[in-house]
């Protein structure tokens, strides 16, 4: 069994800042149980474009409003407290937080805590070594 708070990840190595969001890490491949958790705030104002090619993401919120679009249909959604997108076409999207969101992000497969989004804002495919699932 693993237990961790939010806490014990903040100002460590798992806890990611960018000039738009902020993710801590709290399960990541190297504990081998196939999907990676992590908190994960977008700050206010800000437009983030992601693709994440090499995984799936479901992305719960817990705080904040804003809204998504899908980059392929146009098609755009209200975000707020209670909203589950689930990226399940590795589809191309943009997040807009219209005030800072909190978020609880599932990965599959999991990150290795290491990824930096490229250009495209895509993820690229890391594994742990010693990851068994």
């Amino acid at each position: 069994m693993i237990v961790r708070t939010v806490a014990e990840i903040t100002d460590t190595d798992a806890d990611v800042r960018s000039a738009n969001w902020r993710s801590k890490r709290i399960v990541l491949a190297k504990e081998g149980v196939g999907f990676s958790v992590h908190e994960t705030t977008l700050y206010a104002g800000t437009v983030n474009e992601f693709w994440y090619a090499n995984h799936v993401e479901a992305v719960f919120v817990v705080e904040g409003e804003g809204e998504i679009t899908d980059l392929a249909t146009g098609e755009t959604h209200a975000l707020a407290p209670g909203s589950l997108y689930l990226l399940d076409d590795h589809d191309k999207h943009v997040v807009r937080p219209r005030t800072q969101m909190r978020t609880v992000c599932v990965f599959n497969p999991p990150v290795t805590g290491r990824e930096v989004h490229d250009e495209d804002g895509v993820y690229p495919l890391l594994t742990e070594p010693s990851a068994a699932v």
